[in-house]
């Protein structure tokens, strides 16, 4: 951990930092100065493209030069940048200067005032940052995310016969099985997830409050509406929201965070069943060579990552939660609130993908302990009433709820021998009382 980290106030730049490394090409400042950079250079070029009149004489061999401005962007070029700004104080109007700069040194100072031309800062905001979170999402998020849910299904399958006795209040209920626990988690992610990937990245393009007003006055024969969703969809891969305000709606982008936020909370569930399942000591973990459980009590082996996991996901969904609520709304045609908002973007995607780390983890040192599935499933045949009770309604027999209510719901300890002696009080045939005293907990777990 370097200085910077150790002086970090936000411990996703500090203390976890190596863990969300790879969302900095996409979210930090100089990410986003860097796709500002990129928006501009590929208008510029589209604009070429119509052709509009002063521009058709233009190199198109050069394009690749100026797509070099971007694709070879570096740090110098970001701090050139934030230079640049200090004396413009506008973040937008300081990368359209620095690109002019590139344009006069390419010797294009002839076409430098199509850079930026009939745009508002939010034409390049508001595609700039929904291609970062795409791309964050594609790049990052999704291969993250599905590495987590791979080895959740590999257990359901490993575990996919391991009878356990379910609890539904917290109290012992009809048997189940372990995989099929998991894999009521990876039917949900799945779901979910399904939802994400159907919200497409939004992004306004059409001038100071959305109608190409400069555009259509400076070239009124031009379809600009038609030239803006071309640009925005085919060249960046984006959906061209329109019409518009001066910004974004960003109701698919609450739409996208809203699904992240419960994909989150049902990793948040996973996090505390398996605790409690570390707790019930159906859970051991395997132990690191070195590492100190508690500071008091060297016998600990606490199940920490998904604690981490689950207080990363609560910050996350905050976050997620005040986005989704927040930028859908702005005063009339604009307000600045969602700038500074943006800005933090990238913090709940950090705390997740911890978050997913921590859990995926957590995950890899468990080890099964078959011995307290099988005694507390040994410990608990009263769980058998229910499947007695079902198969005596199918024989017709008289209250066959409330025999079984007067037998289990005694502080009596129920177990086999219990079970089998109350089954042969039955009046019903020999073959049916084989067939109830065939019923154990352990092979009571349904389909």
């Amino acid at each position: 951990m370097n200085l910077t980290q150790l002086n970090a106030i936000s411990p996703i730049d500090g203390r976890y930092r190596g863990k969300i490394e790879e969302l900095t090409n996409y979210f930090s400042e100089e990410a986003l100065i860097k796709y500002r950079v990129r928006i501009e250079i590929e208008y510029f070029i589209a604009l070429c493209e119509v052709p509009l009149p002063q521009l058709k004489d233009f190199d198109t061999s050069l394009y690749p030069s100026l797509r070099d401005i971007y694709q070879n962007f570096s740090t110098e070029d970001a701090i050139k940048i934030k230079d640049i700004e200090k004396v413009t104080n506008h973040d937008v109007k300081a990368v359209e200067y620095f690109i002019k700069e590139k344009f006069d040194a390419l010797n294009i100072s002839a076409f430098k005032e199509f850079i930026h031309f009939g745009l508002t800062s939010q034409d390049i905001n508001n595609t700039a940052i929904p291609l970062s979170i795409k791309e964050a999402i594609n790049e990052v998020f999704v291969p993250r995310y599905k590495e987590l849910i791979s080895k959740i299904a590999r257990l359901v399958e490993e575990w996919s016969s391991i009878p356990m006795l379910a609890r539904t209040h917290g109290q012992p209920a009809s048997p189940t099985r372990l995989g099929k626990e998991l894999e009521v988690f990876v039917t949900r992610f799945g779901q979910q997830f399904n939802q994400l990937k159907s919200i497409p990245f939004a992004a306004k393009f059409g001038g100071a409050t959305g109608n190409f007003n400069a555009h259509k006055v400076a070239y009124p024969s031009i379809d600009w509406k038609a030239f803006g969703t071309s640009f925005v969809e085919e060249q960046l891969g984006l959906h061209h929201s329109f019409p518009t305000t001066q910004i974004e709606h960003y109701d698919h982008m609450a739409a996208l965070f809203d699904a992240i936020k419960r994909i989150n909370t049902i990793l948040l569930d996973l996090n505390r069943d398996i605790w409690t399942y570390i707790s019930m000591d159906y859970f051991k973990q395997k132990i690191k060579k070195g590492e100190v459980g508690s500071s008091a009590m060297p016998h600990k082996v606490n199940p920490i990552d998904f604690e981490n996991s689950e207080g990363n996901l609560g910050i996350a969904n905050a976050i997620f939660e005040h986005l989704s609520a927040k930028l859908p709304v702005s005063r009339m045609q604009r307000d600045l609130t969602d700038s500074t908002v943006l800005r933090n973007v990238g913090v709940p995607f950090g705390h997740t993908l911890i978050a997913y780390s921590a859990t995926l983890k957590g995950l890899n040192k468990l080890l099964l302990n078959k011995d307290k599935f099988e005694t507390d499933l040994e410990n608990n045949w009263a769980v058998v009433a229910e499947a007695i009770q079902t198969i005596l309604r199918r024989e017709a027999y008289p209250n066959p709820y409330e025999a079984l209510k007067s037998l289990t719901r005694t502080n009596e300890k129920i177990n086999k021998n219990s079970i089998a002696e109350f089954i042969n009080t039955l009046d019903v045939s020999d073959e049916i009382k084989e067939e109830l005293k065939s019923i154990t907990p352990a092979n009571y777990t349904g389909i």
